[in-house]
């Protein structure tokens, strides 16, 4: 869109005018003095990370200054474009302050196609901040997400389904048929729990297919009856797998017209990157449903590194009862202390939980649907051994979820800037920029992995950095 607009007006006059405006600015009655006297009310200029350098050597020979940070004031695209020699895999993306100028049309000084690569410079690493229809800026309540996704707005949704996008659902199936299994176990706790109303966020935004005007499941008018009878006519991925996927669509179908376009939203609004671990895993989780879960957009990860380069990071368990994945793939890991999120108290004050510990994360992640006393250590060290000890009536290594009785934990990098604070062995972050989920654990049938993990021990730190190694950086 924007090459064919741009080259609806590129001429050599047009060209030449750009170039006039700008060197108008450098006269001696020109603007740079205005610029000059505006920039003077701001000064000291703060030297934050967050002011992009301007990088023109030419501009800066101009302007008279060695390093000049402007952020919002000049409204010039290299804000947002990443220059990095050491080819870091995102730059240094734009800061919030910033991103509204990623649609800035940059300057033709340099030529049309150095232009068009300019912008596209500035698009790429905020593609997941905008809608894939529309192009408008999403207005996400925690900040925006990994991948991209279409946004709420009415029109939107109609167009994402007539434009065939969730068709992809088939291929979901036949290449991640383990995270679609996932993401459908995630659904359906949240969908079954008595805090519904408040978890089960986003709510589908889902076409009628007898009726393309109109939507079969609309976060206007939830209702949570209908959505779960469409969901139990959702046939389970591993029969999905053993068939044609055309034949199993149209016994869905005649189950329940809803069940199929449900699958595809449960598969399209997952906003997180998941992928089931080899056999290659973290052998001391023993469980054999492990997934690499990334969930920080390309600006927040920017950000992470920049501050694990400054205080370092180290690993951390995250626990929460399934029936919050759903949104958290959605809309991220977020701080719920004094919100009506929270569940389990804030003890030890407003901020993300995370333990060294697993059996105390392990603890968390069995609260909900009622439950709401944490097992003690002595509790789950039994619980482990007394599981390890029934003999195994399915294979270990099964690939798909046999069971609805699911407990999971997340495993996470956290920065241990001064912001971290311990008391023991839990942890408090208050700044959500600096914990980034990693791995993601799914244990059945009440089973709990060792409660006597440490993620500080050396062997263990050692172990996770090898199938970091082999997994985050392939993927």
């Amino acid at each position: 869109m924007f090459t064919s607009q741009q080259w609806k007006h590129l001429s050599n006059d047009f060209l030449k005018t750009q170039q006039e405006k700008r060197h108008s600015w450098f006269k001696a009655s020109g603007t740079i003095k205005k610029f000059r006297a505006g920039l003077s009310i701001f000064s000291p200029i703060p030297k934050s990370p967050s002011f992009p350098i301007i990088q023109d050597s030419m501009l800066k020979g101009k302007l008279g200054v060695p390093e000049l940070r402007v952020g919002r004031l000049m409204n010039r695209s290299i804000s947002c474009t990443m220059k990095n020699p050491k080819v870091e895999v995102f730059g240094y993306p734009p800061s919030p302050q910033v991103s509204g100028h990623c649609k800035n049309i940059p300057t033709l000084e340099y030529g049309f196609l150095v232009q068009i690569m300019k912008y596209a410079e500035q698009r790429i690493p905020t593609l997941n901040e905008y809608c894939v229809v529309c192009d408008e800026q999403h207005v996400f309540q925690n900040g925006s997400m990994l991948k991209p996704a279409v946004c709420t707005r009415e029109l939107c949704v109609f167009s994402f389904y007539t434009l065939g996008v969730m068709s992809g659902a088939a291929e979901e199936v036949a290449t991640g048929a383990e995270v679609v299994d996932l993401l459908v176990a995630m659904c359906r706790a949240a969908l079954e729990s008595p805090r519904k109303s408040i978890i089960f966020e986003p709510y589908p935004s889902v076409v009628d297919p007898t009726d393309p005007k109109t939507l079969a499941f609309n976060p206007k008018k939830k209702n949570y009856e209908r959505l779960q009878k469409a969901l139990d006519s959702v046939m389970s991925i591993r029969e999905m797998t053993q068939g044609s996927y055309l034949e199993i669509k149209k016994q869905m179908d005649k189950l329940d017209p809803l069940a199929h376009p449900l699958l595809q939203w449960i598969i399209s609004s997952n906003r997180s990157h998941i992928v089931k671990l080899p056999l290659s895993r973290l052998k001391f989780m023993h469980t054999s449903h492990q997934f690499l879960l990334l969930s920080s957009p390309p600006a927040k990860e920017a950000r992470f590194r920049t501050a694990k380069k400054l205080y370092g990071s180290t690993f951390a368990f995250h626990g929460s009862h399934i029936e919050n994945w759903h949104s958290i793939l959605r809309n991220g890991l977020v701080n719920a202390s004094y919100t009506k999120l929270q569940l389990h108290g804030a003890a030890y004050g407003k901020g993300i939980y995370l333990s060294p510990i697993s059996s105390i994360s392990f603890g968390y992640s069995g609260m909900g649907k009622g439950q709401h006393r944490m097992p003690s250590k002595d509790e789950l060290v039994q619980r482990y051994n007394r599981m390890n000890t029934i003999p195994q009536t399915r294979s270990i290594q099964s690939r798909f979820l046999q069971s609805r009785n699911l407990n999971c934990i997340a495993l996470c990098e956290v920065i241990t800037s001064k912001d971290l604070q311990k008391h023991g062995n839990i942890w408090v972050c208050p700044v959500s920029d600096h914990v980034c989920t990693r791995f993601f654990f799914v244990y059945e049938d009440g089973q709990v992995g060792d409660a006597n993990i440490n993620t500080q021990d050396p062997k263990i730190q050692k172990e996770i950095m090898r199938v970091i190694g082999t997994q985050v950086y392939t993927n």
